[in-house]
């Protein structure tokens, strides 16, 4: 697995239409789905740091995303 930064992570949520809600100790990004579901990821503000490999996967999953996908939004 290749290192992501939060900065990354930032960028392909902006693509899935996640939108920032909150920005105190983390970010928060929200995206509702059309079934009313409501997907919440939460970001630390270390813009430029990697994310640690169980974090970035954890991301992931609250993002309804995989590894896969992730890469082929981030080009």
């Amino acid at each position: 697995m290749a290192s992501y930064t939060y900065e990354q992570f930032r960028k392909v949520l902006k693509k899935l239409n996640f939108e920032k809600i909150r920005s105190h100790k983390h970010e928060t990004w929200r995206k509702i789905l059309s079934n009313g579901t409501i997907l919440r990821v939460r970001i630390s503000h270390k813009h430029g740091r990697d994310i640690p490999k169980w974090l970035f996967y954890e991301m992931l999953r609250q993002a309804g995303i995989d590894e896969a996908e992730f890469k082929k939004i981030l080009g």
